[in-house]
């Protein structure tokens, strides 16, 4: 029986408390004291190696976003903590709370020129200045008694900010013996407090007058995700009888196929979606700040209508005069909201009996009648909650070739309910964004902070570890080549994760962009015909990895993966000229002539 207990014991045991069932992380000498605990304890969090600190730091992301878990990430000092860089600032950027526990040298040696040493002494780097600025608190635990406050501390501020917090430790601070502690409780997130009854009541004002006119918009963002505020955003949008469209990171937050689903906002949207937010009244965001991706085309616009705003975070609109903010916690906010639309004896009400059952019990379906939207989209476009598929899928023959965009509606039709999907960047996260549909009951996933590639290896295993259930990854071969190697993980562990590689044979969002906006007579971004299906079959006996040629070929890969538990990969060969929809490359193609090379990613 044991009678002395480390610091990283009490790492352990207060994570155990918290529920945190998975470390995800990549070993070393700084950190192997972590390891150690997690092995002895009988009933704290299994730790999960990953192939690169990055990819453990995504993985935090998708355990997070696919079922609201708190992610814990590990990593040792030096290279290892420089790796955990991008899934930290990713994080950072897209508000995902985490704690990220980071080695470091014995503190004898500060100062000496050690081996990996970040102290900030005798010239070397600061991990701690580094850290201060990608986190949302950073400290570096000088003395072993500190852990007991450190910890529960840094564990609360990922929470409220929320985002990544950063803890450093020391290689003799992890082994120093600690006095028996008190057993930690759970941390109690911090709440938010209401918005003002004032800004409330202007806000129900300006939205009412704008339903008698030409209706309110709604923008969804991932807050209405990190919130897990579904239900809550489907009763708002059904009090106010307005249509939703929602931000390319947020794509399952509103059901695509309720009637009232308009579609994606922003620079992968489609152009009847702006017009038809052109044309409302009022637009209310709800869990968004309309970041550039999301609002691209809209903002100028937006500064001359009433603009409803249900975030902690300022929108990205100011200084607007006709601007209201409800700052309080999402949830709670549209509830009510919700209830002052639809108080007993207004218009709303009489019109919105099934917007009052869905707001009083607050189940995610859809009501059985709902009042009609107000504003349309023009010129009898393809109506909302038909996720880009003018086609349906079963109209696709067995024979058929496999574009990105056919690929896309196959996998799309066969996904099992309540999985996962996510998306990687790039020309393929445009296609998946666009054309496959979130099952029901499901999450999609896109990381739309730094966007950086190859992130959604490391979030499907993330979100196969927090839901159990199947997980489906839309890659290229550029993601894929950077840090697709995560597949060992998945099959170390025997996860449902179905990793789907769209090989283009390049980088294909850069290749399309030296076609459209520069000579086009050259490439820096075109490669050598690599076999991924064939190889990543012989480097994992056991893993089904195929390359799918045809719709039939596909549609049986994906329904013999998805019938059982175990990983799997399909390739897809598609040609590296297809353009995706995304919107400042359409525009360059309408224009038919090449755009200037300073053009960025959105259209200016």
């Amino acid at each position: 029986m044991r009678t002395q207990f480390r610091v990283v014991d009490f790492i352990v045991d207060f994570l155990s408390r918290q529920e945190v069932r998975h470390v995800f992380g990549v070993g070393g000498a700084n950190i192997e004291d972590l390891y150690d605990a997690l092995h002895v304890s009988a009933d704290g969090p299994l730790g999960v190696v990953a192939k690169h600190e990055f990819s453990a730091a995504t993985m935090a992301d998708g355990y997070h976003r696919a079922a609201q878990r708190m992610p814990v990430v590990a990593s040792t000092s030096g290279a290892g903590a420089m790796n955990l860089v991008p899934g930290l600032a990713e994080l950072r950027s897209s508000y995902v709370p985490a704690l990220a526990l980071i080695g470091q040298p014995p503190r004898s040696l500060d100062g000496c020129g050690s081996f990996q040493e970040t102290s900030g002494l005798a010239g070397s780097m600061d991990a701690a200045r580094l850290f201060e600025e990608i986190a949302v608190h950073c400290v570096r635990v000088a003395e072993p008694a500190a852990i007991t406050e450190e910890l529960p501390r840094a564990y609360a501020a990922a929470l409220a900010a929320p985002g990544p917090a950063v803890l450093l430790l020391p290689k003799d601070v992890q082994q120093a013996l600690l006095a028996p502690w008190p057993r930690p409780g759970a941390a109690a997130r911090a709440g938010r407090p209401r918005s003002a009854d004032a800004d409330r009541a202007r806000a129900v004002a300006l939205l009412r007058s704008a339903v008698e006119r030409q209706g309110v918009a709604v923008i969804a963002g991932e807050g209405v995700a990190r919130a897990d505020a579904r239900p809550q955003l489907a009763a708002l949008a059904a009090a106010l009888g307005a249509r939703v469209a929602v931000v390319p990171d947020a794509k399952d937050v509103f059901d695509d196929r309720d009637p009232r689903h308009l579609g994606i906002a922003g620079v992968i949207g489609r152009a009847e979606v702006q017009a038809a937010l052109e044309q409302a009244s009022a637009v209310l965001l709800a869990g968004t700040r309309l970041p550039q991706m999301a609002g691209a085309g809209l903002h100028d616009h937006l500064k001359g209508v009433p603009v409803v705003c249900l975030d902690p975070r300022a929108p990205f609109l100011e200084p607007h005069e006709d601007l209201v903010r409800l700052s309080g916690d999402l949830t709670e906010e549209m509830s009510l909201l919700t209830g002052e639309l639809l108080v007993p004896g207004a218009a709303l009400q009489e019109r919105n009996g099934a917007a009052r059952a869905l707001a009083e019990n607050l189940r995610w379906e859809a009501p059985a009648a709902l009042p009609e939207p107000r504003t349309q989209p023009p010129g009898g476009a393809p109506g909302p909650g038909t996720p880009e598929s003018a086609a349906p899928e079963s109209a696709v023959p067995e024979a058929a070739a496999l574009d990105m965009t056919t690929a896309a509606r196959v996998i799309g039709a066969a996904l099992p309910e309540r999985s996962t999907v996510v998306s990687d960047a790039g020309n393929t996260g445009a296609v998946a964004i666009h054309h496959v549909a979130v099952p029901p009951g499901g999450r999609f996933i896109a990381a739309m902070g730094m966007g950086g590639m190859g992130h959604s290896f490391g979030a499907a295993v993330g979100a196969a570890f927090a839901t159990g259930r199947r997980t489906c990854v839309l890659a290229g071969d550029g993601a894929f080549f950077m840090h697709g190697m995560e597949v060992h993980t998945a099959v170390e562990h025997q996860l449902p994760v179905t990793f789907v590689i769209f090989n283009n044979q390049s980088h294909g969002m850069c290749h399309t962009r030296e076609q459209l906006f520069y000579a086009g007579d050259y490439s820096y971004n075109l490669f050598r015909p690599a076999r991924i299906g064939d190889g990543m079959a012989a480097m994992f006996p056991g893993l089904d990895a195929v390359t799918a040629r045809s719709a039939g070929e596909l549609r049986a890969a994906l329904d013999r993966a998805h019938a059982g538990r175990s990983p799997a990969l399909i390739c897809i060969e598609v040609d590296p000229a297809e353009v995706p929809p995304f919107r400042p490359f359409q525009h360059a193609i309408a224009a038919g002539t090449n755009r200037s090379a300073n053009q960025g990613v959105v259209p200016g």
